[in-house]
């Protein structure tokens, strides 16, 4: 399958390829190396619940055609499960035919690039649906985003709010428009603002978690970019897996998040500290959201240097904020001190599912304080 006719179906909406590239991205999100049958097939017979907690509902769900609780009522049935096996083939067949998977299983480029585009259409979807969606209508312009009218004076002639203005002419009884008349819109500059969105991809991120963290990233990414700011991504464990400076491609974003995978340990300190030199100096606003779901598990003392990281951050003029994941009381004294420090903001994900919800609402609050800067 060619490249633009990939797209072209994903932006179409076309279900078939959607579902391909979700199964994909999951298969990410939960480290699946690759597809293979058999293994697949035992893995599901020998113990089903532990197969779904490694290969997660969507996988199962897409390459068998059932959904789990059909599966594990049958699997004691030997027809049922030769047609298991025979529908895991099928389904890996078909990814293979496609170009998705090589003949080893492992996801290619064509198959990277449909998982990124399903989750960017299914994550766009997901803001439309709960009224998260901006109007993408609003007028902007090199002078600022139009914030409100005034009576115009000594404005641009390109100001002119004309809606505004024949409301006002209306309101006085006016049958021709006169200078009092004359509104104009005023505008208010909000910055250059610099994200780095920082997702923690230690083992315990595995599975939903970081596959939802993708999906805020997509929701950040798609809104900060459409305001004309900026946005980086790193992926960090004990070490720093990716670093994205901020950008305005949405497409290097997009593809960095859609393949991040879990690692093992946690060095919130290490991430800190990279984030801050990706920042560029022209940036009026630089801000870090840290995203994770436990204490930092790497280095001599975690939480003392994780705590001088997000002072030193600060001082360079980095704002952070922290997004835990369901923390324990431990995780949630340390966020609380690090947002703290980084003059930002802790926000405890208590619903998996709200996420990308949260993460836009702090981006709105640094936007909002950016304005007044």
């Amino acid at each position: 399958m060619d490249h633009e006719g990939l797209a072209h179906s994903v932006l179409e909406n076309d279900k078939e390829e959607i579902d391909d590239g979700l199964l994909l991205a999951q298969a990410a999100d939960y480290g699946l190396g690759s597809f293979t049958p058999d293994l697949l097939y035992e893995q599901l017979v020998d113990n089903y619940r532990n197969a779904k907690r490694l290969l997660g509902p969507t996988i199962i769900r897409q390459l068998t055609g059932y959904d789990g609780d059909f599966i594990e009522r049958n699997l004691k049935i030997s027809e049922f499960k030769e047609e298991l096996k025979r529908r895991i083939g099928q389904g890996i067949e078909r990814l293979e035919k496609k170009g998705l998977i090589d003949e080893d299983g492992v996801t290619t480029d064509t198959g990277r690039e449909l998982a990124a585009l399903a989750l960017y259409t299914d994550e766009l979807e997901h803001l439309r649906a709960k009224g998260l969606g901006r109007r993408e209508t609003q007028e902007r312009s090199h002078y600022g985003e139009r914030d409100g009218t005034v009576v115009w004076q000594h404005h641009r002639y390109r100001d002119i709010d004309i809606r505004a203005t024949v409301r006002m002419a209306v309101r006085r009884g006016h049958k021709t428009l006169t200078r009092e008349d004359l509104r104009a819109s005023t505008r208010v500059d909000r910055g250059s603002i610099s994200i780095i969105y920082a997702i923690d991809a230690s083992g315990s991120m595995r599975g939903e978690k970081i596959g939802l963290a993708k999906r805020a990233g997509i929701a950040l990414a798609y809104r900060a970019l459409a305001d004309r700011n900026r946005v980086g991504v790193i992926t960090f464990t004990d070490k720093i897996d990716t670093r994205i400076p901020p950008t305005n491609d949405f497409g290097v974003v997009l593809h960095t998040l859609s393949q991040t995978r879990a690692g093992q340990e946690t060095d919130i300190a290490l991430a800190i500290r990279e984030a801050t030199t990706l920042f560029p100096k022209s940036a009026r606003t630089k801000h870090l959201v840290l995203l994770t779901d436990a204490v930092p598990t790497s280095g001599g003392d975690p939480a003392r240097l994780t705590l001088e990281a997000a002072s030193i951050a600060r001082d360079a003029g980095v704002t952070v904020s922290v997004v835990g994941l369901s923390l324990e009381r431990e995780g949630e004294k340390l966020a609380a001190r690090i947002a703290e420090l980084g003059d930002g903001r802790l926000y405890q994900v208590r619903k998996l599912d709200e996420l990308d919800v949260i993460v836009l609402e702090d981006y709105e609050i640094v936007r909002g304080r950016s304005a007044h800067q």
